[in-house]
């Protein structure tokens, strides 16, 4: 058994908020009990927990007259993402005369329209999508309609009437945006994948060996799987097992599988994309050759 991770840490992996029970496959209950006595981890409701960044965020958008937006909305929203930040997202109305600063990131616009505390659901997903990494945005993204804060449909909509720096971006995101990636570990894979060339999709069913399993991410015309592999949830015997069997009988049955732990896709994604490129010349390769 590997030992458990600092609590503070297990709720950074798993996007900045997290149920309990996903807690404790990554760290202890004295650990999580201890953070929370410490105010490092928040407990917003039972068997609910998120990192405190949020509150700094409220108090420094009420310091400032504007509200929360961005990762910051993001994350008072419940959404997982990928890097919790900890130097709050603020946006405040165009006449303010609120100053840059170090310690927050901050945005005039127009928020007549928008909530007391932090912007819209939708609105928050649009601004993330203009100013941040892809990456990052689709993981918000996907994170806003897994929750079913964001409808789909009306999100692509909303990309379309947007105009100026960072539109072709918030499109580009609204289009490949899905629920069905199961954590921002999967949506930055997909993302790196989507850089990079791949026509990749969550999730997508295949039958294989009298079975339909579904790939973390999927190319399915080059026949390319990508899983996202994360240890801390693989340690048991029956779960290596069951990798290890659906592994053989992808690859048995003619597709290319390739594996990447969650720091090579989060802290080393130059490594990811890569990869794929060479994956795709040397296919392109074959194509030709044929």
């Amino acid at each position: 058994m590997l030992p458990a991770m600092d609590a503070v840490e297990a709720l950074e992996r798993l996007g900045g908020v997290a149920s309990r029970a996903d807690l404790l496959r990554l760290t202890s209950s004295r650990k999580l009990g201890r953070a929370v006595h410490a105010k490092t981890v928040v407990r917003v409701r039972k068997a609910r927990y998120r990192l405190p960044d949020a509150d700094r965020a409220r108090s420094r958008a009420a310091e400032l007259g504007g509200i929360c937006s961005h990762l910051s909305a993001a994350q008072l929203h419940g959404w997982e993402v990928p890097f919790p930040s900890t130097t709050p997202w603020i946006t405040v109305p165009r006449n303010s005369k609120a100053r840059r600063s170090p310690r927050c990131h901050l945005f005039w616009a127009d928020i007549s329209e928008e909530g007391t505390e932090c912007t819209s659901p939708l609105r928050t997903v649009i601004d993330c999508a203009r100013r941040l990494p892809c990456p990052v945005a689709l993981a918000v993204a996907d994170s806003a309609i897994r929750h079913v804060d964001v409808d789909p449909v009306r999100l692509v909509q909303a990309a379309a009437e947007v105009r100026g720096k960072g539109a072709a971006q918030a499109r580009r995101v609204a289009r490949h945006a899905s629920g069905l990636a199961a954590n921002p570990f999967e949506s930055v894979l997909r993302a790196l994948a989507i850089e990079a060339g791949l026509d990749a999709m969550p999730q997508v069913p295949i039958g294989v060996a009298g079975v339909t399993v579904h790939p973390d991410v999927v190319d399915r015309e080059r026949r390319i799987i990508l899983e996202a592999d994360s240890w801390e949830f693989h340690t048991g015997k029956e779960a290596h097992e069951r990798d290890c069997w659906r592994y053989t009988v992808l690859v048995c049955d003619g597709w290319l599988v390739l594996r990447f732990t969650w720091r090579q896709v989060m802290l080393q994604p130059e490594f990811v994309t890569e990869c794929l490129r060479r994956i795709l010349e040397r296919t392109a390769q074959r194509a030709n050759a044929a």
